[in-house]
């Protein structure tokens, strides 16, 4: 990644901006060994096109639901399990998107239901009868009661 002449080269706190971003988060990239900036004479870092699009596809991933590991494994041109780890994601957004879906289906539900306490309600005790008997496990709940996600 040598800068060429002409080429732009932003200061880390130039390119935090560029994304609105804190600079802590750069260097914690760089730690994590997803950004690799080149340095200045006085050791500064700087940074060059290239790198602003690799943090654009950092925080392309990261709102797909990426971690900064399976990142790591998609920008790694030498990660040899990185089809397996897409595989792995896609595996999980499906699961995701089905719980979205079921959510969606009972959330409509409870809003035309009529009954006071939806848990009452025959329609949607049929909704989650599968989850009474246990045929299907309910979200996960952390300890302050809301979802818990993984």
């Amino acid at each position: 990644m040598k800068s060429s002449p002409g080429e732009i080269r932003w200061s880390i706190g130039d390119l935090a901006a560029r994304f609105d971003l804190p600079t802590h988060v750069l260097r914690h990239w760089e730690t994590k060994g997803l950004l690799r900036p080149q340095r200045d004479s006085a050791d500064r870092r700087y940074y060059v096109e290239d790198d602003a699009y690799r943090v654009a596809v950092i925080l392309s991933s990261k709102a797909a639901g990426m971690s900064l590991d399976q990142i790591a494994g998609l920008i790694d041109g030498t990660t040899a399990n990185r089809h397996a780890l897409l595989v792995a994601h896609l595996d999980e957004l499906d699961r995701r998107q089905a719980e979205i879906e079921r959510s969606r289906h009972l959330t409509r539900h409870a809003l035309e239901c009529r009954a006071h306490d939806v848990s009452t309600c025959p329609h949607f005790q049929a909704h989650v009868a599968d989850i009474v008997a246990g045929t299907v496990v309910g979200l996960p709940m952390d300890r302050h009661g809301h979802a818990a996600r993984g």
